[in-house]
């Protein structure tokens, strides 16, 4: 699990603000979730016959015996909490909700146990116009923050009884070359073969590329969702590629599945990542209610940005506030919050620790600011404050301490 230290915090939240932003102007609301849920939960909707809830959940019994488990992804916890609400009666919901999630496995480059996603789920929607909306509303992200190294994978998954045929296509052929299947594989095939065309063991590749296509097996009405997407895809001009080998490795999906990929992040190829989940309302006891959504882990995020050249303006204050002599600090201190009252938005920050003049100054300097505020004895008697521009060339002057917020406020605006 991985500390996330001042300086790259300042890259998290200016990631994070700007994805924020771009989902609310879709009209998404957030939703706040618990980082436990009971084990049923996720054996439910993940899938029993899954990486995730066979080897990574971190599960445990509580005090009254109850197995509960820490958060592997967010999907779930959206549902239950929709459900448990009553949000999806008679309702559509736009939400989005961001935090740590937890799976027990390798870590490596960009991956730890105690990762952060940033989740977006549409429910009620159930025209292929939603799942172009969320695709292209990540489409804004990569645009926004000038993330070029990244491409589009899709593919549709069909109905439940689309599945179904296509199982069996596929137990037919993977029975065929069982020999050469690894052991994960051969405890696939005989509870969800579907899972064997998600293997990332290099050996399985080549049997994998040989195998049935879920595209020829699709039912006419999710092949017209398909080429419904597509063709909103086409008209809003985001570039994608058909992959028909992508499946998601959770057991939850139906339908439309996305992946936008990198080459710039070694084998972290997948950055964000969803798909149409229309049984698991269903599944887990609701009414039968379409539901669509993608993951983002904000670690590769994080790690694409910075691959493609971002950069985040390092913090700054607007002004530093240096007090030398006697009285002039617990001045100086009310000067600042009447300051942060009076001037919208304005960043001040004081000299903490004392210091002569020119060491306050170098601190100023430092601070990034754009102006020093100089409080000394003399300006303290004549309730001025020397304004020290130290962004320019322009001379330092005396401003009265009456008239300091309004002249802030316009040298800043």
């Amino acid at each position: 699990m991985n500390d996330i230290l001042p300086g790259v915090s300042d890259t998290w939240r200016y990631l994070e603000t700007a994805v924020q932003e771009i989902v609310r102007s879709y009209g998404y609301s957030e939703i706040r979730l618990p980082l436990l849920e009971h084990t049923d939960l996720f054996k439910r909707s993940i899938g029993e016959v899954t990486d995730i809830v066979e080897k990574e959940m971190y599960t445990f019994s509580d005090r009254n015996g109850e197995s509960l488990t820490l958060r592997p992804e967010a999907t779930a916890g959206v549902v239950r909490a929709g459900m448990t609400n009553g949000l999806f009666h008679n309702q559509k919901q736009k939400l989005w909700t961001s935090g740590p999630m937890f799976r027990y496995e390798k870590p490596q480059a960009g991956r730890y146990r105690q990762f952060y996603q940033f989740d977006v789920e549409a429910v009620g929607y159930d025209g292929p116009d939603v799942d172009a909306e969320l695709i292209i509303m990540s489409a804004r992200m990569w645009q926004r923050l000038g993330i070029s190294k990244i491409r589009l994978e899709i593919n549709s998954l069909g109905t439940t009884e689309a599945r179904v045929r296509y199982r069996t296509a596929l137990v037919e052929y993977f029975s065929g070359v069982k020999n050469q299947l690894d052991e994960d594989s051969i405890r696939r095939l005989a509870q969800n073969p579907l899972r064997i065309l998600d293997s990332k063991n290099p050996d399985m590749q080549a049997i994998v590329e040989a195998a049935p296509v879920m595209l020829d097996y699709l039912d006419e009405e999710s092949a017209e969702h398909f080429r419904g997407l597509k063709t909103l895809l086409d008209a809003a001009g985001v570039s994608y590629t058909e992959n028909p080998r992508l499946v998601r490795g959770l057991d939850y999906y139906s339908r439309t599945v996305f992946e936008w990929v990198t080459d710039a992040l070694g084998s972290q190829g997948a950055v964000c990542s969803g798909g149409r989940y229309d049984g698991l309302v269903e599944k887990l006891g609701g009414r039968a209610t379409p539901a669509v959504g993608w993951a983002m882990g904000i670690e590769r995020f994080v790690a694409l940005f910075e691959a493609c050249g971002g950069e985040v303006p390092a913090p700054q204050a607007d002004v530093y506030i240096a007090a030398l002599g006697d009285g002039t600090l617990q001045r100086a201190f009310a000067l600042a919050e009447e300051l942060r009252d009076s001037v919208d938005g304005i960043q001040v920050e004081m000299n903490l620790g004392g210091g002569s003049f020119k060491s306050q100054m170098k601190r100023a300097d430092k601070s990034g600011a754009q102006f020093a505020l100089i409080l000394g004895e003399q300006e303290l008697a004549d309730a001025c404050v020397g304004l020290k521009p130290l962004r320019s060339t322009d001379e330092q002057s005396s401003v009265a301490l009456d008239d300091l917020a309004e002249t802030l406020a316009k040298k800043l605006s």
